[in-house]
């Protein structure tokens, strides 16, 4: 184990959380070398998506490919907090740790004596992470992750232009408020390092997912433009996202982010003389006149192999990507790199991604 696996080591964190968000942060201190005990709720199966499982999954397994995602090197206790024993070792369990992770609605928490304010009570130097659906505590409204991101603008924006709006294929509102909490809670015992007192620290899905507007909101902050859907183009830079069919008819994804890589795009296009063409001698210029820039290059692209494209690009200092399936992106070796096994107790073998994508030495 090396230092990063064991960076957290004796931190004891407690998670009362289900679906993707709270738990993904309850992964992320395990990968980092916590002890993290996930309690369960005894009376519905456990945490939700034990059940959701796709149809390429067995019927008869007792979880699902959804829950391993975010559900390693946890202890999984299965109780019924309306029991009596069921509820004293839950709350043990919750006064003794250094961090408390909660998604619980907080009437339910308050309730069932696993609020912030009851544990904290019992354990100043705890720090009881709070995550809900939305910012104002007095709305328990239940909400997932495709809620949000049609609540927060996501879906509006998100899709090919006179189509039904599209919904992003992960739970990436879920991902970014994990990301907050992880944030949030590392703050609080940095915090406590230095002073010795724990913290309720909390985020909301909305919040998370307002926060990850940034030049979408900006647009419209400053210029009232209200983004409409471009499928993968972006809307301040030409040509970016945009999508090109080669020879073999296979798709090439360019991203050219400024004046030089236009410049080299012409250049391995043997089209020099368009970066100097008023109509795309800047990049204003090309977002204004897209759909001719886009005609120009199909054409030149259509002419020659994927294969041999990428390389090309690569090599002129092109950004420049194929569109990848699962199967192609875990031949990468850094996908492969980021796979945790794991066995169940049951001896069921376990598959999914880190959390963790950084390194510390």
């Amino acid at each position: 184990m090396d230092m990063q696996n064991k960076f957290f080591s004796g931190l004891k964190v407690v998670e009362f959380s289900s679906v993707l968000a709270g738990p993904a942060v309850g992964m992320f201190f395990a990968e980092l070398g916590a002890e993290v005990v996930k309690i369960e709720n005894k009376t519905t199966g456990g945490d939700v998506t034990r059940g959701w499982k796709h149809t390429a999954e067995s019927p008869e397994s007792p979880i699902s490919a959804y829950w391993c995602s975010v559900n390693w090197g946890k202890k999984h206790l299965l109780l019924d907090l309306s029991n009596p024993e069921d509820h004293q070792q839950a709350t043990e369990l919750a006064i003794a740790a250094d961090v408390v992770i909660s998604n619980f609605k907080p009437s339910s928490a308050q309730r069932m004596g696993v609020d912030a304010a009851t544990l904290r009570a019992a354990n100043p130097r705890l720090i009881y992470a709070q995550l809900s659906s939305f910012a104002d505590p007095e709305d328990e409204s239940p909400a997932f992750d495709a809620i949000l991101q049609a609540e927060a603008g996501f879906l509006y924006m998100n899709g090919e232009p006179d189509r039904m709006p599209v919904k992003m294929p992960v739970a990436l509102i879920d991902v970014l408020a994990a990301h907050q909490l992880k944030e949030a809670i590392l703050i609080a015992l940095l915090h406590r390092e230095r002073t010795g007192e724990g913290s309720t620290v909390s985020t909301s899905l909305m919040e998370a997912a307002l926060a990850s507007l940034v030049n979408q909101a900006s647009n419209y902050l400053m210029n009232a433009h209200i983004p409409q859907r471009m499928g993968t183009r972006h809307p301040n830079i030409a040509p970016y996202g945009d999508l090109f069919a080669c020879a073999d008819g296979q798709m090439v994804l360019l991203a050219v982010g400024t004046e030089r890589q236009f410049k080299q795009l012409c250049q391995c296009l043997d089209m020099n003389d368009l970066s100097g063409n008023p109509l795309f001698s800047n990049n204003q210029a090309r977002v204004q006149n897209r759909e001719r820039l886009n005609e120009i290059l199909a054409d030149a692209i259509s002419k020659r192999p994927l294969d041999e494209w990428i390389p090309f690009f690569k090599s002129q200092g092109v950004p420049a990507a194929r569109i990848r399936d699962m199967k192609a992106v875990f031949d990468l070796p850094e996908a492969q790199a980021m796979v945790l096994e794991e066995t169940t107790a049951t001896g069921q073998p376990t598959q999914r991604m880190k959390t963790v994508a950084f390194k510390i030495t």
